[in-house]
């Protein structure tokens, strides 16, 4: 496991992060999972509106560098300027569950989230484990308060589940950001001296973090690595010089990377267990800074650690069996298998991925994954189903490629099961792609508006419809009176596919106004502080759509609603329309609509079903 923290100074991400991911290293110990920390990342207003839109740049750079080398985005979380990101190899992903992330804000007593701590938990082969970047109150002076935040957020981060609920509740935590801890005592000449001596050795015993680790209870049994790497604060942008400004900062070794392994001799109890599966061992393997990268005025700091387990669960939840090749697209049958217990939903999808895939929403095409809509029991097996489902033509990719299937779990919001990698050899076709199978038949080169990824308890293979990671803090207040609507130069095409109905559907796709629901409309609640403004989750108002001079209205939750390819929210350009103009086309259209029931996905355009297991929660 490689271990990143960096504070990034509102900084534009540099050309190449490769050396400092520790890639094309030739050591034969390659990484299974990647881990990045940042802090003060920007986030002023007109950035956060387009990160909330759009996936952020250094999110993007790290997806861009890591997919080539097989690492698969499994959870990010972000506050304000904080972000974590967890990356793993693509055949790993079966065996990380359970993720969950939560974050806590500490600035302004608890109401901004310049400061605080983000975390993502999950299961690594039936261990818990969990990462926390931090950002802690800065200066000298403040050691107290980042004991005391650092308590806080220990505190206010509970997750999901009688399994590991706290953070130190899990086998094994690696805590890590800008921790911010300073040199005590010492004259700022002689913490020179000794970085350009090369004697850090005499710095060790007065670092606040070093100290604190003895005499804080709420450190105890964290472990951290010798600092055998000059401090990474404060150094002069562009430079490899400490700080040359007026307020000369003494150099300190704020950017930290920790961890800490459960004891066993914890009893059971209330959140409280005993390591799963046996005994953990870590050792790390590396532990230093980067230099080279200057964009900020501190150092990258970077960690491998090797993870030894005495047993894991080496049997993925679902199983997925395919042909070496498809040449023709009769080929496309893919089986899979369920284990034992494994639970499933109805609103579970196969996917399918190109070989170099940055996270799990970024397929070509899927197919829904349910029983009910055309699947079929092939043979019994010790009393589990082997269930079999078909790409159709128009969503498999034409050319030639090497593809992985993936089965994604609506209900642990993850990739259950994948295959090894296969081929695809279909002709193309001459008259060029349809809405259809846009996604397989565009370039490799990815879109770089995607948006932001992961969204738990997704209901469908499109990011547009998010639910925000669980917060305990006040967060910011949300942009009122905006709807967001493609432009008319957008509107056709799409690099998200559509479920298999959308063959049945007008090649004119009609206009899906997207409207907020006005207070008090329906009974609805508002929703909460800080969730973005483009989400739909939970709300009840209907979506006008016009169609061929007539007007009719559609739930939002309607499928048809979804298989628009303009609903995903993956176009670039975007335009506002301000909420009282789309109301009042609204309220024109209204006497004219009808209510529909809603439709399955797999059902052609027409034909309705009752809303069965569709509904929200």
């Amino acid at each position: 496991i490689t271990v990143v923290t960096w504070n990034v100074g509102t900084a534009m991400p540099p050309n190449d992060v490769t050396s400092l991911l520790h890639l094309n290293t030739g050591e034969t110990n390659d990484a299974d999972m990647i881990a990045i920390g940042l802090q003060e990342v920007n986030s002023k207003i007109n950035k956060r509106l387009k990160d909330a839109l759009f996936t952020d740049q250094w999110s993007e750079l790290f997806m861009d560098v890591l997919s080539p080398f097989h690492f698969v985005l499994v959870s990010t979380v972000r506050m304000q300027g904080v972000i974590l990101l967890v990356f793993a190899k693509y055949y790993h992903l079966p065996f990380l569950q359970d993720i969950q992330t939560d974050c806590t804000r500490t600035g302004l007593g608890g109401y901004w989230g310049n400061k605080g701590g983000v975390s993502v938990r999950l299961s690594i082969f039936g261990h818990m484990v969990c990462f926390l970047n931090c950002h802690l109150p800065a200066h000298l002076e403040k050691a107290e308060q980042r004991k005391e935040d650092f308590a806080t957020i220990l505190h206010m981060q509970q997750f999901e589940g009688r399994v590991a609920s706290g953070i130190l509740d899990h086998d094994l935590v690696f805590w890590f950001g800008d921790l911010n801890f300073r040199i005590e005592s010492l004259d700022i000449r002689f913490v020179k001296y000794a970085i350009d001596s090369n004697i850090l050795s005499q710095l060790w015993e007065k670092d606040q973090l070093n100290i604190a680790k003895s005499t804080w209870p709420v450190l105890s049994g964290f472990q951290e690595g010798p600092l055998n790497f000059p401090p990474t604060f404060k150094f002069d942008v562009g430079t490899n010089k400490y700080d040359s400004s007026a307020k000369k900062r003494k150099p300190a070794w704020t950017d930290r990377i920790l961890w800490k392994i459960k004891s066993p001799s914890v009893g059971l109890g209330a959140g409280r267990r005993r390591p799963s599966r046996g005994i953990l061992s870590v050792s790390q393997l590396c532990y230093c800074s980067h230099m080279e990268y200057t964009v900020s005025d501190h150092k990258p700091v970077a960690a491998i650690f090797a993870v030894q387990f005495a047993s894991k669960a080496d049997k993925a939840p679902v199983e997925i069996y395919v042909a070496d090749e498809w040449s023709r697209p009769e080929q496309a049958v893919v089986r899979y298998k369920m284990a034992a217990g494994f639970h499933r939903s109805s609103w579970d999808w196969i996917g399918l991925y190109r070989v170099g895939f940055r996270h799990p929403k970024d397929y070509v095409s899927y197919v829904w994954a349910r029983s009910d809509d055309g699947e079929r029991c092939l043979e019994k097996q010790l009393s589990v189903s082997v269930l079999q489902v078909m790409f159709s033509e128009e969503a498999l990719p034409k050319g030639k490629g090497e593809y992985i299937l993936g089965y994604y779990s609506n209900t642990s919001s993850s990739i259950a099961g994948v295959t090894e990698p296969f081929q695809i050899s279909l002709p193309r076709s001459e008259e060029g792609s349809s809405p259809t199978d846009s996604s397989g038949s565009s370039s490799e080169e990815e879109d770089d508006s995607t948006l932001v990824l992961l969204a738990p308890k997704s209901r469908s293979p499109s990011p547009g419809k998010m639910k925000r990671h669980r917060s305990r803090s006040p967060s910011l207040a949300k942009f009122q009176g905006l709807i967001l609507r493609p432009s008319s130069r957008d509107r056709g095409t799409s690099r998200s596919p559509s479920p298999q109905s959308r063959q049945g559907l007008p090649r004119d796709i009609p206009t899906i106004h997207l409207p907020q629901e006005e207070p008090g409309r329906h009974g609805a609640k508002a929703k909460e502080p800080g969730q973005a403004a483009d989400s739909q989750e939970g709300s009840s108002f209907y979506q006008t759509v016009q169609e061929q001079g007539s007007t009719r209205r559609i739930s939002a939750e309607n499928p048809l609603a979804r298989a628009d390819p303009r609903n995903l929210g993956l176009l670039p350009a975007l335009r506002l329309e301000m909420i009282d103009q789309a109301m009042g086309r609204r309220r024109e259209s209204a006497d004219q609509g009808y209510p529909c029931r809603r439709m399955s996905p797999t059902s052609p355009p027409g034909c309705s079903t009752s809303p069965k297991e569709g509904s929200s929660p």
